[in-house]
């Protein structure tokens, strides 16, 4: 795919999303990370369910870190892994308050070394949270990529790379979003919804259906 191409495609979902951004529901940035990390091999919907009663009792790292593991269990226990994802959250609590006065970190550096935090998640919040144009591939970016041709590789890592490298720099704060959304609505793994896809007539996927009339 070319950069022209490419301009095209990100013309075209920031035109049908001017001010794209996540579905997770928060109201600071420790509760997007917390959202973040209990949507790990889970929906955002069902994150906010219970992140819904979650928060009102419990929305800073002291008041996590008083709520206690055993507590926090009941209020996630509907989100998959959630045993991992609780010892997670209440060691990543203490580490918010023993070294960072409380404060979620605004680097990648800092923000991997909590617990139950990867690469996606830290990208997730310096991308949302702390408005870095970082992309944090997860199974639909990394399948939008490889099937549109905007980026092909064999790993998320890869994918990322080529991402970083092949946005154009004006769209790549955005670009998490729109790809995220696309491939949740859009472009997904099952029956992808290619004649009413905005950018079908530029998508490079070999088994998409035709567009129902040429732009």
């Amino acid at each position: 795919m070319n950069n022209v191409k490419r301009i095209k495609i990100f013309e075209r979902l920031k035109e049908a999303n001017p001010s794209p951004t996540t579905e997770l529901v928060y109201q600071s940035t420790f509760e997007l990370l917390i959202a973040v990390i209990l949507s790990a091999q889970a929906t955002d919907t069902s994150v906010n369910k219970a992140t819904a009663q979650l928060f009102p009792v419990a929305n800073t790292p002291s008041a996590m870190l008083a709520l206690g593991e055993a507590d926090l269990k009941p209020y996630i226990q509907t989100i998959g892994l959630y045993n991992a994802k609780a010892t997670n959250i209440i060691k990543t609590c203490r580490e918010l308050v023993d070294r960072h006065e409380g404060e979620v970190p605004d680097t990648r550096e800092e923000l991997e070394a909590l617990p139950g935090v990867g690469r996606k998640t830290a990208n997730v919040i310096l991308n949302t949270a702390f408005g870095e144009p970082t992309i944090a591939v997860d199974t639909h970016i990394y399948r939008v990529a490889n099937r549109t041709g905007l980026a092909r590789g064999k790993t998320v890592i890869s994918v990322e790379n080529q991402l970083n490298q092949l946005v154009p720099a004006a769209y790549r704060q955005g670009a998490h979003h729109w790809l995220i959304l696309h491939g949740r609505y859009v472009c997904r793994a099952r029956a992808p919804e290619c004649p009413t896809c905005i950018i079908n007539d530029l998508c490079e996927y070999k088994h998409k259906l035709e567009f129902p009339e040429s732009r």
